[in-house]
């Protein structure tokens, strides 16, 4: 051996007698012995230990009360038993007495003393260290024991160098005759000639072995077992089986979570909402299809059900009927302001302009089908871009309409320079159309960039697939909104300037409670979409802009058709000129 191999080995008998021999007791010897030829040791917990606390390693003594072990006591007396058996045999190891020495090895430091005890020398009380531990010869030719992992790993390490056996390579060579039987072992040391299967019986005041069935092998044929399932006393009143698994079978949809080493002990997990247990793989949940959806502790999947706004459903047609109805009053008034094209109420409301700002709302209320049906590639690029530069072109009116009433009225005579140059150059319709041409250069970039394109949505609801525009969050639908916004806070602001206009002009009740209604329905259409993003989001998002252009045309032309038909003596040049005389008095005397 090396140098550093025997300084390793040195290391370590120091540290186990230092630890063993340096604690308060007296010294290892063992409990049981039988003098012979040669010794064999038998480490077995006869007792067991109690762990304490303790401030420095002590010795724990294995004689204490309560503290008997009846399983390390059997292994002692079976033991006991082999080697008296093989020493009354005649056929066995003639002319050879086996010895042995039996420890109780209740606590490590039992195990360590025990150890130390059988490699010390026959005749001396401690164990000789050579440069060459093999060729070292123990008292003990053999250990038997101890029946712990972590005893045996201090028990084999400490033996190892010294190369003492479990007998396996003479078991090989056993071929004996033992109660009309012949035991023979195969090269791995497993017996070839058979066992019987015994029970130990519990059922007098003292327990007795009872023979329930036996187990034959040979080299020819394989382990064949004989069991006798009468004879076999289970503990209980009726003697049934007892139930023996570390886990029992897990219920439908839970997959097994190995918890150690042993397929056999798990614990029992549900599948997750959206996935399943395939009975070929029961140690994981496999996920659904994209198309496919499964509720919790689920065995299969189930197909998703598409869902989009359908055309047949009761709110589609209460806000289908809406939407025609304001496109036929739309149409309606157009023809009507086309046969009272001349009359005050309709030049004094824009006159030909009065026709875009109809046009405008029709756009806009045709955009409103696109929310109906499976969504497809042309009506996801119109239906909101239609509302938003129809509405735009609306606003845009309204705030000039509203603008050059203020400035007639009001500035016109300390401006009179600007405003013939207003005039001249058609101020109006120029303001109406760019503004109406930037919201469709925005609605054009919109498209472009961030297209709005039909899409499957898998994330709202587990069981559904619902079908939409991508135009949901895009930034060229916001910067729209935001400039339709704009709109209607200048179309505001202009009107309430114009509040104490006469009263043929003054318009600001009606445009005030139209832009009202506008903001209230997208603050309860965007309150609602951060809540729920379910198919009926579109109903929502179509009765939003429904009310804003049945807002608009309300607020504004409602008025004016109600003078047309109803009060035909207030549609006259007398009496607007008598509204106009009214005003100027009244800012005269002011």
């Amino acid at each position: 051996m090396l140098l550093w191999e025997a300084c390793l080995l040195g290391l370590q008998l120091s540290l186990s007698c230092c630890w063993a021999l340096g604690c308060q007791g007296p010294e290892s010897s063992p409990d049981f012995s039988l003098p012979g030829d040669y010794l064999v040791a038998g480490l077995f917990p006869l007792h067991g230990d109690h762990p304490e606390a303790r401030r420095r390693p002590t010795v724990a003594f294995c004689d204490r009360p309560n503290t008997f072990n009846g399983h390390g006591y059997h292994l002692f007396q079976a033991m006991r038993f082999g080697i008296e058996e093989i020493n009354n045999s005649s056929a066995l190891l003639p002319n050879v007495t086996l010895g042995y020495e039996l420890y109780d090895v209740c606590s490590e430091s039992a195990n360590v003393y025990a150890t130390l005890s059988i490699l010390s020398k026959a005749g001396t009380g401690y164990v000789d260290i050579q440069e060459n531990p093999a060729l070292y010869s123990p008292k003990t030719v053999a250990v038997i024991g101890p029946d712990t992992t972590s005893r045996a790993a201090t028990t084999a390490g400490l033996l190892g160098p010294f190369l003492v056996p479990l007998l396996l390579e003479e078991i090989r060579k056993v071929n004996f005759l033992l109660h009309k039987h012949t035991v023979t072992f195969s090269d791995s040391g497993d017996s070839l000639s058979g066992y019987d299967i015994i029970a130990w019986d519990w059922s007098g005041p003292k327990w007795t072995f009872r023979v329930i069935g036996s187990s034959s092998s040979s080299l020819l044929s394989p382990v064949q077992l004989d069991i006798n399932t009468t004879k076999i006393p289970w503990r209980g009143g009726d003697n049934q089986v007892p139930t023996s698994v570390c886990s029992s079978d897990c219920p439908e949809g839970h997959q097994k979570v190995i918890m150690s080493f042993h397929h056999c002990c798990f614990e029992c997990v549900p599948c997750e909402a959206g996935t399943f247990l395939n009975e070929s793989d029961p140690y994981s949940c496999q996920p659904c299809g994209k198309e496919e959806w499964a509720p919790e502790r689920s065995q299969t999947c189930f197909p998703r059900t598409v869902v989009f706004l359908t055309w047949h459903e009761p709110i589609s047609w209460v806000l289908l009927a809406a939407n025609t109805m304001l496109l036929l009053l739309v149409a309606g008034t157009a023809g009507l302001f086309a046969w009272y094209l001349d009359t005050p109420v309709v030049r004094s409301a824009g006159g030909r302009m009065c026709f875009l700002m109809l046009g405008s709302l029709a756009g806009g209320s045709c955009g409103l089908y696109g929310f109906f049906g499976e969504p497809m590639l042309p009506t996801c690029l119109l239906r909101q871009g239609l509302f938003a530069l129809g509405f735009a072109i609306f606003l845009s009116c309204l705030t000039i309409r509203s603008f050059q009433l203020v400035f007639i009225f009001k500035f016109s005579a300390k401006m009179p320079t600007f405003f013939h140059a207003w005039v001249q150059n058609h101020g109006a319709g120029l303001f109406v159309v760019i503004s109406s041409i930037t919201q469709l250069l925005i609605c054009l970039v919109w498209l472009a960039v961030w297209t709005p394109l039909p899409t499957r949505e898998y994330q709202r609801f587990p069981q559904l697939v619902v079908l939409d525009c991508t135009e949901a969050n895009s930034l060229g639908l916001r910067l729209a909104f935001t400039y339709n916004g704009l709109l209607s806070v200048s179309a505001f602001a202009c009107s309430y300037l114009g509040k104490d206009l006469p009263e043929n002009y003054n318009e600001a009740k009606c445009v005030t409670f139209s832009l009202l209604l506008n903001f209230v329905s997208w603050i309860t259409f965007f309150t609602v979409a951060s809540v729920y993003q379910g198919k009926y989001l579109a109903a929502v998002n179509v009765f939003a802009m429904l009310s804003s252009l049945s807002g608009g045309f309300s607020g504004y032309f409602l008025p004016k058709c109600y003078i047309i038909l109803c009060r035909p003596d207030l549609n006259s040049t007398e009496h607007f000129q008598a509204s106009i005389q009214d005003y100027s008095r009244r800012c005269g005397s002011t």
